[in-house]
Order: structure tokens, then sequence, then C-alpha cells
């Protein structure tokens, strides 16, 4: 059976942060865009899920912060750090410039269902679930379209320009042959989550112990637990068995101690496969890549998602004209790179210094003191701003300029 054709203006592959926010502005700006998600739903648990002041002010920018805010999040407003006994708020988000001063933990299908609906209101946006791309279009050395298989045979669909948004492990950036600098983590994470009581305190904590890094995060009825270890040491975790995972846990946080059975068996914990990389060039004629399809983050300071969204704000605001005018050169693509890649650069640099200097040296056992910088700021709170707005807000924060096409209601 012969592939079904689509037509569009562009062409987004991968239907995460950077995917939706990138289609929702080109529709909203007039633009065709159709959006492949190889998924069927964006159901997906243990994502990337915090939407730091930087996202939450381009929602107000777009008139969308007021009904963002009526679903299910939690907020939080200091982020806080204990190495042995000393517990430090590292960063006071309440004193930042922006409408909210707070990150709020939202599930990331929830983040994506709600641009979803917005977009579907502009009749030139499309969203094609369970669509996996698997080939580019090339002709004449150029990307002109993709060719993708969904539950109903394949889907061929051609345009001026596609945009890779499909993530760390990017088929885009594979099938375009463009060439990766790896970083290096030492670390990989494991995800679960454990019952919430009302005795449990309120913070979202990162805590530090010899051998280990433990991150809980509060989200209301439940907390979401980062466990942290060594790269490649999930073989070595199974090997030593479940009950002694939960003893672990349970010595990292005492009042988890009577809930740790709740990790019933080892399908409860997700493992993330850490990387740090980055596009060397993040286009070709045709194609652009953005997110972690252009720069894979650490979740060291949880930024991926807004730096992916800023990506996004800046590939619209700089390619929503060209598109329109149906003339895509790739200067134009190396406007977005040029415009996003002191950030992203900037903030992995940060994050890899943070990875070899302090995580990997806990968990290799080495004891566990609060480095310089972290006792600076229990001293001096004024300090606290500084980490508060580069967790915030971000290295080079963007606004929407796109404009935006009247729909009817």
């Amino acid at each position: 059976m012969a592939a079904t054709a689509i037509d569009t203006r562009c062409c987004i592959v991968g239907g995460g942060p950077a995917g939706m926010m990138l289609g929702f502005l080109l529709a909203r700006a007039g633009i065709d865009v159709v959006v492949l998600e190889k998924h069927a739903d964006f159901l997906r648990d243990f994502r990337g899920d915090t939407i730091h002041p930087s996202t939450l002010e381009l929602m107000h920018e777009l008139g969308l912060l007021t009904d963002f805010l009526k679903l299910p999040h939690q907020q939080v407003r200091a982020i806080k750090v204990r190495v042995g006994d000393l517990e430090v708020t590292a960063a006071d988000l309440s004193h930042l410039p922006t409408r909210c001063q707070f990150i709020a933990f939202m599930p990331q299908w929830d983040f994506l269902d709600f641009l979803a609906a917005k977009a579907r209101a502009y009749p030139n946006f499309h969203l094609e679930m369970a669509a996996e791309a698997v080939e580019l279009i090339e002709e004449a050395g150029a990307v002109v379209g993709v060719r993708a298989q969904t539950p109903n045979g394949g889907l061929e669909v051609r345009a001026p320009l596609t945009v890779g948004c499909d993530g760390r492990h990017s088929t885009v950036r594979a099938r375009a042959r463009l060439t990766v600098e790896e970083l290096g983590a030492p670390m990989d994470v494991l995800w679960f989550r454990l019952g919430r009581q009302q005795s449990d305190p309120d913070d979202t904590a990162l805590r530090f112990a010899p051998g280990h890094v433990f991150i809980s995060i509060n989200r209301g009825d439940y907390w979401q637990c980062a466990f942290v270890i060594p790269k490649g040491g999930i073989d070595e975790v199974h090997r030593a068995g479940l009950p002694r995972f939960r003893d672990e846990v349970a010595s990292l946080v005492p009042f988890f101690r009577g809930r740790v059975t709740e990790i019933a068996d080892w399908e409860a914990v997700k493992l993330l496969t850490v990387r740090v990389d980055r596009l060397t060039r993040w286009y070709r004629k045709g194609l652009l890549c953005i997110g972690d399809a252009a720069h894979a983050m650490s979740p060291v300071g949880g930024v991926g998602i807004n730096l992916a969204v800023q990506d996004a704000v800046a590939a619209a605001n700089i390619l929503f004209e060209p598109l329109r005018s149906g003339r895509i050169d790739e200067a134009s693509l190396e406007r977005v790179q040029r415009r996003r890649l002191f950030p992203a650069a900037l903030t992995q640099r940060g994050q890899v210094l943070i990875q070899n200097n302090i995580i990997a040296g806990v968990l290799g056992g080495s004891a566990v003191k609060p480095p310089l910088p972290l006792k600076l700021l229990h001293w001096v709170p004024l300090l606290r701003r500084i980490p508060a707005r580069l967790i915030g807000i971000g290295v080079r924060p963007e606004h929407i300029a796109t404009p935006a096409i009247a729909v009817s209601r």
C-alpha cells in the first residue's frame, strides 16, 4: 500500500516540550505545521517535569498562565541541599524578576496535553500520534521531509524545514549524520515513587551521603525519588538485591523506613541513562535540531525542559518569517544555533563541573563535606539569589516575538 503523503511548511519530529512548543508557536503565527509523536499518548512516568519560572513567564506572555496553573502541580520556592548534618537553602526563588517566583512540578504529560489542546485551536496545526519517524527524505543534498510508520501504514511528510525534537536518542540527528560531541556523565539515575504522609516534611530536598546522592520531590500525595548510581552500575544494584536497595533508601531518608516495601519489585524502579552531549552543528540544508536532540542535558538542576522550551521560542522567533515566505536557508538555521549554543554550552559546563567534582566523588565513597560555595550560601543568604537566577531563568531567557493569528471560537 502506498504511504499517505502530507505537504506542510514545517515537519517537527518529536512531541516533547521543544516540539510541542515550537508547533504551537508556528501554528499561532499562521504557519502550517505537522508534529510527529511516536507514542500514542504522552503518558510516560518520570520524565522531566520541572516547569521553571522562565517557562511560566512565557506562558504569561502567551496569555495562558492562569489556565496553566489550574492544572495539578506543586510549587517549590526554595531548593534545599543536605550534606551530612548541614541543610542549606541553595537557591531562593522568591526574589526573581518574574511573574511566578517558584518552580512548578507538573507531570510532563499534563504540560504536553495542555500545549496540544491550545495548538489544536489553530486549523494549521496537525498532530500525528503513534507516528514514528524512521527515515529522512533527501533530495539533491537537502532534507525535504520525513518517512514515518503508523498503525495504519507508512506516512510521508514533505516540508521545506524538518526540525528534530526527538530527544537524547534522536533518530533525526542519527539519520542526518550530524556529529555529536560527548561530554560524559559519571552517573545514571533510578526513579521511583513512595507514598507521602501528613507528618512528612514539605520540602523537596537533595541529600549527599558517603556513596549516595538522593533526591526526594514532594508531589503532594507521593514522593518522586531519584537514587543516583555510578554510570553503568545498574547490574551491580540488581545483584545486591531489592532488600539492600530498600535499606539504603531508608538509611538516606529515615521517615521512609516504614514504606520502602512499596518498592515491590524492580519494575517499580525506572532507569534514566544520563547523557551529556552536544551537536557540533545543529543543522544542515532543510533540517534543524533543538532541545535534547541538539544538546542532551544532565538532570543536574532540572533545567532540561526549560532549555528545550527556550530553544523552541528562539527557533520560532527566528524562523517564522522565512517559513512564511518559503525561503528557509542555512543562514537562518545557523542563527538559531548561534542564539542558543552559548546558554546550552555554559549550562552543560556547569553540570559537568558539578558531576565530576562533587557527584563522582560522593558516589565513589569520598567523605562528604560541604563545599565552600555551599557554606557561603549558608552564611550569606543574599548569595542564594545567584543560583536561583541561573536555575529559574537561565543564562539567556527567551521571549515571545511571533505574532498570533486570529482563530474562530
